[in-house]
């Protein structure tokens, strides 16, 4: 079979559903990453919190408490990460498995198509995974980074060295938690891609609703309100 054969496998609304799917979700990533001035998403609010947790941090004595929050954060990193490669090796074994799929397929009237077509969808839900698989373990690895900075932290407030190193170890527990974030928006939109097996007009809904949830979440949701209200006692 040449490439022309199996590329007319797709109908068009199957090329318009997954470029519909690339598109949404490198959209809402730089969407959260690059919001306008007047409407900052939830990540990057979080960042101007981060910053502020290690200038804090250099007066908080003992550090027991920050200590915690990164290795909380790096356990997080180490549960999706695993999660993540359970999913890929089920979609590996599903791979092998074409035939059974494409069987049940048609018992439950999804369709009738051959197992390429049923390999590709799966192997779409397979390279989103691996995305977020990366990079949580990128995450991962770079709060173990912050925790290092952290330690590097000298404990006399007064000493130069002080706050340069807090804002070293802010900026890499910044990058770690974007990295993160990366993650979860591609396993959610390996969840959405899981349509794709129900048809192009599923995926379709599927991204559509996916791209929603991710908006509502960092530009409508209500802990972006709590993160924009000041305490009471704020006097400014």
């Amino acid at each position: 079979m040449t490439w022309i054969d199996r590329a007319l496998l797709f109908s068009t609304l199957d090329y318009v559903a997954i470029l519909l799917l690339i598109g949404a979700w490198q959209g809402i990533g730089w969407k959260i990453e690059h919001p306008s001035p007047g409407k900052q998403s939830v990540a990057m609010m979080m960042d101007g919190f981060r910053r502020g947790w290690m200038r804090e941090m250099v007066t908080r004595q003992p550090r027991m408490f920050d200590a915690q929050v990164v290795a909380a954060m790096r356990q997080g990193s180490t549960f999706f990460a695993s999660t993540t490669m359970i999913a890929i090796g089920g979609g590996l074994a599903l791979l092998g498995n074409t035939e059974r799929l494409a069987g049940v397929a048609s018992d439950l009237a999804i369709g009738s198509a051959p197992a390429l077509v049923w390999e590709i969808k799966i192997l779409v839900v397979i390279l989103f995974l691996a995305n977020a698989f990366l990079k949580y373990v990128w995450a991962h690895r770079l709060f173990g980074y912050c925790a290092v900075l952290m330690a590097a932290v000298p404990n006399d407030p007064e000493d130069p060295q002080a706050y340069p190193r807090a804002a070293q170890a802010a900026e890499i527990c910044v990058t770690a938690a974007r990295s993160f974030n990366r993650a979860l928006r591609a396993t959610y939109f390996a969840l959405a891609s899981l349509a794709w097996f129900l048809g192009p007009i599923a995926l379709i809904l599927g991204t559509a609703i996916t791209f929603g949830v991710l908006y509502r979440r960092e530009f409508a949701s209500h802990s972006r309100s709590v993160l924009l209200t000041l305490p009471p006692d704020t006097k400014t």
